[in-house]
């Protein structure tokens, strides 16, 4: 999809290697259809054919993947101008199609894709438009911002063939704002376009131009089915001008004056070459165009070479003939694509404009290679952070945010002998904690035993906590060690400390002050070296204040306090744990691959979580045990009670609140209310950045960053 064909056929073998070796004939199906899919854009039909027609023999059942071969076979044949076979295809896979929300999944957006190209094809423009349109609105409800970019385009397309050029290039205005962040194959779309309508209002030369940038584009990348498509649209518009009688009488007065149309050239370009940035390859390509229509170089060229194999002439400057004895010979290091440097070779004329020239296409160099780095940083900073915060897994709990921060401080005091006190709501995670404490003593291997003060009656605590000898009551049929001595030089969680009896809290203190216990029925105390970690979800210093709670055991307990706080005061961990605890479900339900939408997502993270971490477990186990097979969880799964907890938002007043609607978008949103914040602070403080970091609680660099991410 990053049109990177080279490195996707190097990860689609392998991937078909492993399905292989997996023995899953699903994957392996899903696997030689993104073969398949690779070969036909780098050209190799007849490959394309065979791995398409492997993926369909793979199953002798028909779903998705066998349908997405279909919709490969027909884009094939539709490229080799069989257009019949190819509607033949796409009848087949319209079969699946029951009712409109069916074309939402994948592969069947995409062969709805196809078949506008189709209609396009056999020059039914109406039909086409339609299903342009179709598509534009199927992309936009799946979320697919790709399809969307490529439908519009074709709808685009579509109106200038149909001869409606004005909503023609109103409908690329749509789509330029985004082109810089989109693959290549899309901008040469779009010149592509704009040659045809050139073309067809009789500015050739421009025409000609642009239809060049776009082969440039398509070569860069190596796609096959883009040149294709360039030259069979190229040259029905050409031919078609060619037979209109006005074609050769065109108005003389539409030309613009040469000057006009090199610098309009040169916009152009340069624009090009700035958009592709991050692909030394067309960066090349385009430098290279620039060089030769300049006209300062005898001699230019892009290479891309490797250790000591020939050089891959990519391409030469359109130079006049002719040598020039006093020339000057340079080389401009662009970068490297495919493990392979790219360079242009170039033989610079002697004169002062032509040296002129030629730095000026350094500098631009320069400036291109510096977005490039900016580029890079930025991206590893954007990586970096989610490296340090990417959830870990803990046994079979997800780990980050301040829960991070709390494990790692139960890391540091694991090997001490020290009494651990864990307080927090019911549901966040205690037990968790103390597991992780445990896990990293130098005691994981022996027992951990959690306990819970409330879970038997008060009048069998003793005897459940510190054991009993046979026959010391009624019923005592055996020896019984009790959970400290069951967790005998290992960890005892005692849960729900603040719960227990007034009676046993003396006994207690006793074994934390010298680890002996005396069980029912026995008459001599024995030594037992347990660890205890305590928690509670009770306010314990209130129940020490009533007397309910032994102050001098509280003391002996909190030695070390760690507070977990509830989830809704830890909702940056939400979308990790609803992953987490989905893909947990599914596997557990065989529901395949149950996936959240950012609408879900969005009110998961906006309820309050009474029940904290224990309540979005349940939820989301209750959502994926009622859903379909591979279903896309929606708000519409929530549970009522969980979907009214979500607080609605308050009215703004005045210029020191923003008011968001909690149906858009949560990052753009986010970095809404931080860019206000930010200009705000910088305002109040006239631009004094150390006093509005100091405002918005964070560092004078954090400021900075968000600052040049924001573009303040």
């Amino acid at each position: 999809m990053r049109s990177d064909f080279d490195d996707g056929l190097v990860h689609a073998t392998r991937a078909l290697q492993l399905a292989e070796q997996s023995g899953r004939a699903a994957a392996r199906r899903a696997a030689l259809v993104n073969l398949g899919n690779l070969q036909y854009a780098v050209g190799n039909f007849r490959e394309a054919l065979d791995y398409y027609e492997l993926a369909i023999q793979a199953l002798p059942s028909f779903g998705d993947n066998c349908n997405a071969a279909l919709d490969g076979i027909a884009r094939v044949r539709l490229v080799q101008g069989q257009v019949t076979e190819a509607v033949e295809l796409l009848e087949r896979i319209e079969q699946s199609i029951r009712i409109p929300s069916d074309h939402r999944p994948y592969v069947y957006r995409y062969a709805l894709l196809t078949h506008t190209q189709v209609l396009m094809y056999q020059t039914r423009w109406h039909e086409a438009l339609v299903s342009a349109e179709s598509l534009i609105q199927v992309a936009s409800d799946a979320g697919d911002h790709l399809l969307r970019q490529i439908a519009l385009l074709t709808k685009a397309e579509v109106l200038q063939q149909a001869g409606n050029v004005r909503e023609s290039m109103a409908t690329l205005d749509l789509v330029v704002d985004t082109l810089a962040q989109q693959p290549p194959d899309l901008h040469a779309q779009y010149e592509r376009i704009l040659a045809c309508a050139l073309a067809e209002s009789g500015d050739r030369e421009a025409a000609t131009r642009h239809v060049e940038r776009a082969k440039r584009l398509y070569e860069g990348i190596r796609s096959a089915p883009g040149l294709v498509e360039l030259s069979r649209r190229w040259n029905d518009t050409t031919k078609h001008v060619d037979t209109l009688a006005s074609a050769s009488a065109a108005d003389a007065s539409s030309a613009v004056p040469d000057s006009t149309a090199s610098a309009r050239n040169v916009l152009q370009t340069v624009a090009a070459l700035l958009r592709h940035h991050s692909r030394p390859e067309l960066v090349a390509r385009e430098l290279v165009y620039l060089l030769g229509e300049t006209d300062c170089t005898v001699g230019a060229r892009a290479v891309s070479s490797a250790g000591d194999t020939p050089p891959q002439i990519l391409a030469v400057a359109n130079t006049p003939a002719g040598s020039h004895a006093d020339a000057i010979a340079r080389r401009l290091s662009i970068g490297f694509a495919r493990e392979r440097a790219v360079d242009i070779e170039l033989t610079m004329k002697p004169d002062i404009e032509s040296h002129a020239t030629v730095n000026a296409v350094r500098l631009l160099l320069t400036t291109v290679q510096d977005l490039e780095r900016a580029r890079a940083e930025r991206e590893e900073r954007l990586s970096l952070w989610p490296a340090d915060d990417d959830p870990a897994e803990l046994g079979h709990a997800v780990v980050g945010g301040q829960m991070r921060e709390l494990v790692g401080h139960a890391r540091r005091i694991a090997n001490t002998n020290v009494s651990v006190f864990i307080t927090g709501e019911s549901g966040t995670g205690k037990e968790i904690l103390a597991r992780a404490i445990h896990n990293f003593s130098d005691r994981a291997a022996k027992p951990f035993i959690p306990f819970n003060c409330t879970a038997v009656p008060r009048e069998m605590l003793d005897g459940q906590l510190f054991g009993h000898r046979r026959g010391s009551f009624t019923g005592a049929d055996r020896d019984h060690p009790g959970m400290i001595g069951a967790a005998r030089d290992g960890t005892l969680f005692l849960d729900e400390i603040g719960e227990l009896g007034v009676d046993l809290q003396p006994k207690l203190l006793r074994f934390l002050e010298s680890s002996e216990i005396c069980p029912i029925g026995e008459s001599t105390p024995f030594t037992v070296n347990v660890r205890v970690v305590a928690a509670t979800n009770s306010n314990i210093e209130q129940l020490v204040k009533d007397g309910r709670f032994r102050e001098d055991l509280f003391y002996r307990l909190n030695v070390i306090r760690l507070r977990l706080p509830p989830l809704r005061e830890r909702r940056d961990e939400i979308p990790a744990l609803v992953r987490h605890f989905v893909a947990q479900s599914a596997a557990e339900f065989k529901k395949g691959d149950v996936r959240v939408s950012e609408e879900i997502m969005e009110h998961l993270l906006l309820c309050r979580w009474s029940g904290n971490v224990r309540q979005l477990q349940n939820e989301v186990r209750r959502m994926v045990a009622l859903a379909e097979l591979n279903a896309v969880l929606t708000p519409a799964d929530l549970s009522e009670e969980v979907f009214n907890t979500r607080p609605a938002p308050r009215p703004s007043h005045g210029e020191h609140e923003v008011v968001v609607g909690l149906k858009d978008k949560l990052l753009p949103t986010v970095s809404r209310i931080e860019r206000e914040m930010i200009r705000l602070a910088l305002r109040d403080h006239h631009s004094n950045l150390d006093a509005a970091a100091r405002v918005l609680g964070i560092s004078r660099k954090g400021l900075y960053l968000k600052r040049q991410r924001l573009g303040l």
